[in-house]
């Protein structure tokens, strides 16, 4: 009998402290906007997605990288409350913890600059020497905030083992065939979509065909209020609804999205209802303020469903 997986999902990705500047609007070039309010709260992205998969149901071994600054500590120390599994985090002397700068104005829409820091130095070695979390796993969450050579060599680990390897290709970029052919599920938003696609302005339908072409078995693009698009081999093409909200702060939610949908996967549903399930847990993260504090629990999202 197989083994069963200590850890449900194993993330691998980046920690990042956000700072958060809220103003009536975004500014154009060149302009200065009063009126801003500004906060600091522990991000991310895969440190907001193991948090969202750890309060929806999953144990999580996290595999990332900090500095030796304070930002570290106190990200560490939020990541620890919220129980999520540290033993493969690796502390980097000299190097700062990154930062992601974000502007978010009234509507909710948001813009973001990231500073790598310790994200950069997650190298495939340290992967290695984390195999047995991805090995472990039922499956694997990576995202592109690291280094593409660290996330190829956990998708060939993953491969190896014979567990799923979920790719939120975020931020958008071209990817090599040895990563993409080993991809199960590919996430990514439309912008994403279209650069890895080279398929700028068409149609969502002729997009994730494109990227369906590039090698994943399935694709998921997220859509804000617009819900989700699937397509794979199996089923073809078809659209999950989001959840109806007034959106307070939508930082974080694809990041939600996606560990909520590692979260189901693993626990065992299919794509559509894990999928589901995601676009609701999104939904609910937008009527927060902060990417780790809005993250929803698993009694929040079953009572939306």
């Amino acid at each position: 009998m197989e083994q069963r997986p200590r850890a449900s999902v194993c993330v691998l990705g980046s920690i990042n402290m956000d700072l958060v500047l809220r103003a009536p609007r975004l500014p154009v070039a060149g302009e200065t906007v009063l009126g801003a309010a500004f906060d600091q709260h522990p991000g991310g992205k895969r440190a907001n997605q193991a948090v969202a998969a750890r309060r929806l149901g999953a144990e999580v071994a996290f595999i990332s990288a900090v500095g030796d600054d304070a930002n570290g500590g106190l990200m560490l120390d939020a990541l620890a409350r919220e129980q999520v599994g540290l033993e493969y985090v690796e502390a980097r002397n000299g190097l700062a913890t990154g930062v992601a700068l974000i502007t978010t104005d009234s509507a909710g829409e948001n813009t973001i600059i990231v500073a790598s820091g310790a994200n950069a130095e997650v190298s495939p070695q340290q992967v290695g020497r984390c195999a047995d979390a991805i090995r472990d796993a039922a499956l694997t969450l990576a995202v592109l905030e690291v280094p593409v050579e660290t996330v190829s060599r956990a998708a060939e680990l993953a491969a190896e083992a014979g567990r799923p390897f979920i790719l939120n290709a975020a931020p958008g970029m071209h990817l090599p065939k040895s990563l993409i052919s080993r991809v199960t599920v590919l996430v990514c938003n439309q912008v994403e979509a279209a650069v890895l696609s080279d398929h700028t302005g068409a149609d969502l339908g002729t997009v994730a065909r494109a990227l369906l072409a590039l090698g994943p078995q399935a694709v998921i693009m997220t859509l804000g209020a617009g819900g989700a698009l699937i397509d794979d081999r199996q089923k073809g093409m078809r659209r999950v609804p989001a959840l109806a909200v007034q959106p307070i702060d939508t930082v974080g939610a694809g990041d939600c999205f996606c560990g909520a949908l590692a979260a189901r996967l693993a626990a065992g549903d299919g794509l559509d209802d894990a999928a589901r399930f995601a676009c609701v847990a999104a939904g609910l993260a937008t009527e927060r303020a902060g990417a780790i504090p809005g993250m929803p629990s698993l009694d929040e999202v079953r009572s939306r469903l």
